[in-house]
């Protein structure tokens, strides 16, 4: 007997060591400690060159310019019993629709980054207007909050637990649009009504019980009308920036352990999710990692990322499709993830929401933050030229909803008064192209897109301008502009599927072995104008569905291809002649495959408008 009380006294010790000094028995790191190896340069150090990607920014900017201020506030305005003579917009911001104003929140991020880092006079004149008339309906409503639908719909969300479509999801968008205005132009009084925002959130909060909230935020159903949104993460970056620990604590309620703990635990929960409800999540999970340096978050975040990559994920990157418990309309082909590493069956003519592409490339660029893991700005790249690019039109700048890959299918572009959630995030991601090309650490420049572009790296007084025209030609060129020498790493990233490359510097050849998914490291001391030059070599290859060896994709170096065609595709043969029956027939923007008797015509994916295509096809020899 005394012998088991001197054990449970020393268990006792133990514990209440661990409560005064838990950094004992967690791997958390301490608070000083910096998360990011690597740290993105910001929006006003890097500049697009002209290019075929600098095309597709002025393209979403030439959108932008011809959206009316007055009729995206008109909904706010009328909520707030303002007069508005503005026509209503349509689609998913027309008055009736439970989501109105969301598209607004988006406006204001996207013309927020272009602000910044162009001054240009139009658009900085539309941004200050909307967050004054915006500040009216605020003051107008009284007690903080602000939004395009009525607070009676929080009121049912609380009771219901649905019944109305996702009023936080909106509201987060506007929060969003109003702290990256004040983030990106110093416009104090956006950041007065995001804090306002947040104290109404508060109190509607401090009303529930645990047992509410709970209900409120479980959203494990398809297409879940509760849908939150990314508070989480609205709420952790306005705190970084406000210091309040009420901001802290609220962000953690948009926190979910029924979802957070199994993903840390590294048991994959996806299946049946909706895909871009449960992502943003994530982006909040790793903004709470990044202040509380809880490793929970950090772990579920990268399970998540490996996850999705890994067994839920198109060979471009992209996910979402129909669930594999079909309760809704939209969830017999779209918006969900399925059976872990099952995709085959899943080609539907809705797969690859744009939202989660564009979501996913926000979560792989913290993670290659945290890591300087090759892999991670590997399927960045990926990602960027065979799903990002592939949803815009070339021609219009509109964008698709779903990015479909089996064959036949066509592309449908969203009409400009459509309005959906992939519109709004579109208008985001295509005008920010010139996000997560470079990054940096005191002694180390990562170049990790190759994207005709320039980069001042102000703390070293260095400039690295980058030209070629990658991924249509294998080459880039890069120049060093210095007023002194400098000793720093230059790392190139060497993508997955390239085997072989070649490197220059100032004209001669350098003998370095390359190696796929990783970094050429080029360590000596600068001078002004020193120019390097890296040639990749283009090889076919195949990258069959995880479930299925006989059903492929067909990539050209960095390029997935499609193939011009209204029928399925059925090849014949084994992936090795198929491969070595393609040629390359025009500046590596058509190839050509003769297979079973047919010619094939094939181009990149993001070349592809209004024509039939295909991208997966099936090898059948009986």
């Amino acid at each position: 007997m005394e012998q088991m009380i001197t054990i449970r006294r020393i268990v006792l010790l133990i514990v209440s060591i661990a409560f005064c000094h838990p950094c004992l028995f967690s791997q958390n790191v301490p608070p000083n400690t910096r998360i990011e190896k690597a740290i993105p340069f910001s929006n006003t150090s890097v500049i697009l060159n002209p290019s075929g990607v600098k095309e597709r920014e002025d393209l979403n900017t030439s959108y932008l310019k011809s959206l009316d201020p007055d009729r995206l506030l008109h909904n706010f305005k009328v909520n707030a019993g303002l007069p508005s003579t503005a026509k209503p917009l349509e689609g998913w911001e027309a008055p009736y629709i439970g989501l109105r104003g969301h598209f607004t929140g988006h406006y204001l991020s996207a013309v927020s980054s272009l602000v910044e880092r162009y001054k240009d006079t139009l658009l900085t004149g539309r941004l200050n207007y909307m967050v004054e008339e915006l500040y009216k309906c605020q003051r107008a409503l009284g007690n903080g909050y602000l939004s395009a639908f009525p607070e009676k719909d929080f009121d049912t969300l609380e009771v219901k637990f649905g019944g109305v479509w996702a009023p936080y999801y909106t509201y987060n968008k506007v929060m969003q649009g109003l702290l990256d205005v004040y983030d990106r132009t110093a416009n104090k009084r956006a950041y007065e009504m995001v804090v306002n925002m947040a104290a109404y959130v508060e109190k509607r909060m401090a009303r529930l019980d645990k047992e509410t909230i709970e209900k409120l935020l479980y959203t494990a159903e398809a297409n879940p009308s509760n849908e939150p949104g990314a508070m989480n993460e609205i709420l952790y970056k306005l705190y970084k920036i406000s210091k309040d620990p009420r901001h802290l604590a609220l962000a953690k309620i948009f926190d979910r352990d029924w979802f957070a703990v199994p993903l840390a635990r590294n048991k994959n929960i996806l299946s049946g999710l909706h895909a871009n409800t449960h992502l943003v999540l994530v982006n909040g999970f790793a903004q709470r990692y990044s202040i509380t340096r809880d490793t929970l978050y950090r772990d579920a975040v990268l399970n998540f990322w490996n996850m999705l990559i890994n067994h839920h994920a198109y060979a471009n990157g992209s996910s979402s499709g129909p669930r594999p418990n079909v309760t809704t309309p939209t969830s017999l082909t779209s918006e969900h993830w399925g059976v872990p590493g099952h995709l085959s069956n899943t080609m539907t003519n809705e797969i690859a929401e744009s939202c989660v592409s564009h979501n996913t490339q926000k979560l792989t660029s913290t993670l290659f933050s945290w890591t300087t893991d090759a892999r991670f700005a590997d399927t960045y790249m990926n990602t960027f030229y065979n799903s990002v690019m592939a949803l815009q039109s070339a021609h219009t700048g509109a964008c698709v909803y779903h990015l479909p890959l089996g064959s036949p299918r066509k592309k449908v572009f969203l009409k400009d008064n459509d309005y959906r959630c992939c519109n709004g995030s579109s208008i985001e991601a295509f005008a920010s192209l010139n996000s997560n090309i470079y990054f940096h650490s005191d002694s180390t420049l990562w170049v990790n897109l190759y994207i005709p572009s320039k980069v001042k790296w102000e703390k070293r007084n260095i400039v690295l301008e980058q030209t070629g025209n990658f991924p249509m030609s294998p080459g880039v060129e890069f120049r060093l502009s210095l007023k002194k020498k400098a000793a720093f790493k230059l790392k190139l990233l060497v993508p997955a599927w390239a085997e072989k490359a070649d490197v220059y510097i100032n004209d001669e050849k350098q003998d370095i072995t390359i190696k796929p998914d990783s970094y050429i490291i080029l360590t000596r001391e600068w001078r002004d104008n020193d120019k390097i030059r890296l040639t990749f070599h283009y090889n076919f290859y195949a990258k069959p569905m995880p479930d299925d060896e006989d059903v492929i994709s067909i990539f050209y170096g960095p390029t997935m291809l499609a193939f011009e065609s209204a029928s399925e595709l059925i090849l014949k043969g084994d992936v090795e002649s198929i491969l070595r029956d393609l040629s390359v027939t025009e500046n590596n923007r058509v190839f050509k495959l003769r297979n079973n008797g047919k010619t094939y015509m094939l181009r990149p994916l993001y070349d592809i408008e209004s024509e039939s295509f295909g991208v997966y096809a099936t090898i059948r020899n009986y």
